[in-house]
């Protein structure tokens, strides 16, 4: 089973202001022969909210995917990529890259998403977008190469 956690960053979600849909559904898109949700959690647009979290996930809990949504547009409070980058030991760009190229084909406003992938320790982390809609389309796109990653985090081959 890939262990997986899923971090909302959203100021109004944080505050109750508005539902977390984007959260519950990532986990609805995740086959649950193959994965598993060990959390889910809210974090205000603070980057070091955001980092703390994540290295939580990552460090403490031993996720193998952390999931963001949310805080990947150009506001000024959208810090998640910025957040990933800090607890990174490596970048995955391909995965960002790979998102917004098949999001153009929706929109082309894809363009504009600033999610990034990186690794840390053992886990996978991956910035999609905050919307259900954008976030389902994203993961839609790379679910497929999930499984193997996670095999070569562990040291499985290529």
């Amino acid at each position: 089973m890939i262990k997986t956690a899923i971090l909302t960053v959203s100021d109004s979600c944080a505050a109750g202001e508005r539902r977390d849909e984007s959260a519950q559904t990532i986990a609805d898109m995740l086959p649950q022969s193959e994965f598993e949700i060990c959390e889910k959690k809210v974090a205000p647009d603070d980057a070091e909210a955001i980092a703390a979290d994540l290295r939580r996930f990552c460090d403490q809990i031993q996720a193998d995917i952390v999931f963001t949504t949310g805080g990947t547009g150009f506001g000024p409070r959208d810090v998640t990529p910025e957040a990933t980058q800090a607890v990174s030991e490596k970048l995955v760009p391909g995965i960002g890259e790979i998102m917004r190229a098949g999001g153009c084909e929706k929109t082309k406003r894809a363009v504009l998403s600033r999610g990034i992938a990186g690794i840390r320790k053992r886990t996978l982390i991956i910035n999609l977008p905050g919307s259900p809609k954008g976030a389902a389309e994203s993961l839609e796109i790379i679910l497929d190469v999930l499984v193997h990653a996670v095999k070569m985090l562990h040291g499985g081959g290529h």
